[in-house]
């Protein structure tokens, strides 16, 4: 089961770097499309931090994720981006052989404070994924109104979206 996570995960990254190759740095940076005004590069860096909150806590066995790094050489620069997705898609694979039979615990804000529960790797993994998809769609509406069109197959849609609605961007 975790071979398939990772792996799947890692398809996600590819679809982002095939993104960033895609796009030029201005495309990357604009924060010109409300209501947020956020850029791409923001979404990118902020689904990297997470990830990123799940490597720097493993060790410790105390992941956090309100404590993100927030680099905005990431949200910036897309070849830096692009580098650490290489490194990040390392990181994972080498996961696959490691025992993760034991509950990690992770904190994170829902609003009302801090709470602490338990996760498995798997299931921590599986909640990035999902998070990486989220901006993934809020990246394809930001392409939309920038009217940047790219062709990446199912990128932005959860992989439960019927196919016949999946068109990606």
């Amino acid at each position: 089961m975790k071979q398939l996570v990772i792996s799947s995960i890692n398809h996600n990254l590819n679809n982002a770097i095939a993104l960033l190759k895609a796009i030029d740095t201005s495309t990357y940076q604009n924060n010109s499309v409300g209501p947020y005004y956020s850029s791409i590069g923001s979404h990118i860096r902020h689904t990297l931090d997470f990830f990123d909150c799940i490597i720097s806590g493993l060790d410790s066995n105390n992941i956090d994720l309100t404590a993100r790094k927030r680099d905005e050489l990431l949200a910036t620069n897309k070849e830096v981006a692009i580098e650490y997705i290489y490194k990040l898609q390392e990181t994972l694979v080498s996961y696959i052989d490691v025992n993760t039979g034991y509950l990690i615990h992770v904190t994170d804000n829902m609003g009302k404070g801090k709470v602490t529960v338990n996760y498995t790797l798997e299931s921590i993994l599986l909640h990035a994924n999902s998070h990486a998809v989220h901006h993934y769609a809020t990246i394809g509406y930001i392409l939309d109104r920038l009217g940047v069109r790219i062709e990446i197959p199912e990128f932005g849609y959860n992989p439960t979206t019927p196919i016949n609605k999946r068109e990606g961007i």
